[in-house]
């Protein structure tokens, strides 16, 4: 009986994520072709203006639209799914408010509907990989690890997001503003190493740092996340905390939803 509702909760999940994937481009002329063309479009400008413009020089003898990619895609994946689950219940308020619906799979919805598009954008990345004369490695399929890494930490964050903003409006402008400031202080177009050793500990508080080089890691350095003990060990304390948080949060706020909404 178990087993058969969770197949049914796995079934509508898959279902709404579907469906919450078609909407969102509907109407449009290009349709779902949008949900990708606008990230391949924003890399080629960032790519443009950093080494035709700039003049950026190859990271460590890897062509910088290839060191590039490997840190946008992860954040592309990552400020979209926060973005748009922080704003999942209010958006179907509906569902909170009419019918007896798991209310909690509303985050869920908007973080899988993210990830069919960075599924798309991790072969993209192998395929470019390819093309510029790298052979597939075994490190590669570390992405994954990552990927399932901030997705933890994702959901922690938008169980948070998502259950407050209902009743504090402005938690969606802070969350946008929040992503838009991390966007550029987490080495995506920049490296560590160009900041003084003092401050590295600093940068590396953002648990974005390591899925970045993790995906770096994966793609181009060849390292395994075990052979950064310290940085694992507090990117997992940091997001199994944070998704503590948004669980119990989220729960405790449920039952007041619509009434507020």
């Amino acid at each position: 009986m178990v087993g058969k509702r969770r197949y049914m909760n796995l079934r509508l999940l898959f279902s709404l994520t579907k469906n919450d994937f078609k909407q969102k481009y509907l109407g449009s002329y290009l349709g779902m072709a949008w949900a990708f063309i606008q990230p391949i479009i924003t890399v080629f400008i960032f790519w443009f203006v950093f080494q035709i413009g700039f003049k950026s020089q190859p990271i460590n003898d890897v062509p910088f639209i290839l060191w590039l990619i490997a840190g946008m895609f992860p954040w592309f994946f990552f400020g979209d799914a926060v973005s748009n689950a922080t704003n999942s219940v209010v958006e179907n308020s509906y569902l909170v408010k009419k019918i007896v619906f798991k209310v909690a799979f509303l985050p869920l919805i908007k973080i899988f509907s993210a990830l069919i598009v960075h599924l798309f954008f991790i072969i993209f990345m192998y395929i470019l990989y390819i093309v510029y004369g790298y052979s597939f490695d075994l490190y590669w399929l570390q992405v994954f690890y990552y990927l399932e890494a901030v997705i933890i930490l994702i959901l922690g964050i938008s169980y948070i997001t998502s259950a407050i903003v209902i009743f504090f409006k402005d938690i969606g402008q802070l969350v946008a503003m929040l992503l838009q400031f991390g966007f550029w202080m987490t080495p995506i177009f920049w490296t560590i190493g160009m900041i003084p050793p003092k401050y590295h500990f600093l940068i590396k508080l953002n648990p974005l740092v390591y899925i970045i080089e993790g995906y770096r890691d994966s793609m181009i350095n060849q390292i395994w996340f075990w052979e950064k003990p310290m940085m694992t060990l507090y990117f997992w304390m940091i997001s199994l905390f944070m998704l503590a948080i948004g669980f119990t949060t989220f729960k405790k706020l449920k039952p007041h939803f619509s009434d507020v909404l």
